[in-house]
């Protein structure tokens, strides 16, 4: 399914280059109900010319010659978005047919292509617009399903809107009839014929999308670009009042799940800034440890978008940006644009430090809290927690442990168990909230210690299934 969506993807990517390019406003992707998709966008179109070396139309080499994409004038695209640079001819290779529209020099061409074999191309009559339409029709004998995932394609359309600051993207599925139709709200699975993606805010507005069910602590979001040789960097962050980071890398607007080089540079960055700032302000002691890559993250969303011309890309999927430069250029930019803007926003900035410094906090109550659990194992007598009522047989693979509320039904429990191989463990009432707490008072609640001690397997870095 991986492989089908990245054709649409392929074909999205060169309309994306346009925009990036600044020749293009408007890509709309439309899922057809017969199965197929067309991508049509308001760029140069592509060039029908007869190519020099080739004796063909440059239009037909883009479809036939792999890695030959509309990459031609190398300077008009610094950047490209396509992950491996090869373009429509494999959208072309993989597809039973391909009808390609081209509008450019006020002249509009048609060429139609039948199990990647190319047809005549048309000259069909004059315009005033220009741009490309691309209809293919995914090749079944290839693909396990030629049925799109209408939620997927979204996603990243969704993606593409945030990372390209003012390109209109819209996305509509002509397999959704007006009688099925849903609105927007209904969720993931929701059927929706029409969806626009425009965001003029860019970034700002994808770290606004992120903390939407979140509450900021402070009210800007902090944003930056900055221009270097041969690469460009974009950031935009904001902190909220969760425990958790949700950061999102991307290189060339492809989205880098693993991280990278890019990633370790902000990374860096932004932990060095943070501590410099609390010590100079004086809201570090100075006994006091440094701040942790993880204080400082805690709670933090923020989008990194890195774009570069030889972009390597590492990793098990692929998604890890491997470019040595990257880091240099991203710690760099960091650095310098968040130490001024700390230095600018001085009250937004020492909520930032105040929240990293209860995060260090809580990290080391919760290393004491974790010392006093395994402390307590080890020199509990038995090393049973008071209510578990233990079963007869040592033998893992037979014995059950059930967790019941409260001492009246661990009570009923113990009368109807089979006390050979089943243990009953009675726990007060509603217990502590483990997702949202922190993990401090996580490991000072009594219902969790009598768990951690009932299964014995330890818990963090001491976690060993195998004591179960």
């Amino acid at each position: 399914e991986r492989g089908l969506h990245h054709l649409i993807q392929e074909v999205v990517d060169n309309s994306v280059d346009e925009a990036m390019a600044g020749f293009a406003t408007r890509v709309e992707v439309t899922l057809l109900a017969d199965g197929g998709v067309r991508v049509v966008d308001d760029g140069r179109g592509i060039p029908v010319e007869e190519h020099p070396v080739h004796k063909k139309s440059t239009l037909e080499i883009v479809h036939t010659v792999l890695h030959a994409g509309g990459k031609f004038d190398s300077e008009s695209y610094a950047v490209s978005g396509g992950l491996h640079g090869v373009g429509v001819s494999v959208v072309n290779a993989l597809s039973t047919a391909l009808d390609v529209e081209v509008v450019r020099d006020g002249t509009i061409w048609r060429q139609h292509y039948d199990h990647s074999e190319p047809g005549e191309l048309i000259e069909v009559g004059p315009a005033d617009r220009t741009g490309t339409s691309t209809t293919f029709w995914a090749d079944p004998n290839i693909f396990e399903t030629t049925t799109y995932n209408a939620e997927t394609v979204a996603r990243r359309l969704q993606e593409m809107a945030f990372l390209n600051k003012g390109l209109t993207i819209v996305l509509r599925d002509e397999r959704v009839t007006e009688e099925d139709a849903e609105t927007d709200a209904v969720g993931q699975q929701a059927r929706v014929q029409e969806r626009v993606y425009y965001y003029p805010g860019g970034l700002e507005d994808f770290v606004k999308h992120i903390n939407g069910s979140k509450e900021p602590i402070h009210p800007s979001v902090i944003s930056f670009d900055a221009k270097g040789d041969g690469l460009e960097v974009e950031v935009a962050m904001q902190w909220n009042s969760s425990y958790t980071p949700s950061v999102h890398t991307f290189a060339n607007t492809i989205n880098t799940h693993e991280g990278g080089t890019h990633e370790e540079g902000f990374r860096a960055a932004l932990t060095r800034v943070v501590n410099v700032y609390a010590r100079d302000k004086k809201l570090l002691k100075d006994k006091d440890e440094n701040l942790s890559g993880e204080d400082v993250r805690e709670g933090l969303a923020a989008i990194v978008s890195i774009k570069l011309a030889e972009p390597q890309f590492e990793g098990q999927t692929k998604t890890k940006l491997g470019n040595s430069e990257a880091k240099s250029f991203v710690q760099a930019k960091t650095n310098e644009w968040l130490a001024d803007w700390f230095e600018r926003n001085p009250g937004e900035a020492k909520t930032i430090i105040n929240k990293a410094v209860s995060s260090a906090q809580a990290r080391m109550a919760a290393r004491r809290a974790r010392d006093l659990v395994r402390r307590k194992g080890a020199l509990d007598i038995g090393g049973l927690p008071g209510k578990l009522k233990d079963c007869q047989s040592t033998n893992p693979e037979e014995c059950e442990l059930y967790i019941v509320e409260g001492d009246s039904a661990g009570g009923s429990a113990k009368e109807g168990r089979e006390s050979r191989f089943q243990a009953i463990l009675p726990i007060r009432g509603k217990i502590i909230n483990v997702e949202k707490a922190r993990i401090d008072r996580v490991l000072k609640n009594t219902e969790v210690q009598s768990l951690i001690t009932a299964l014995g397997t330890g818990i963090h870095e001491d976690f060993d299934l195998s004591k179960l």
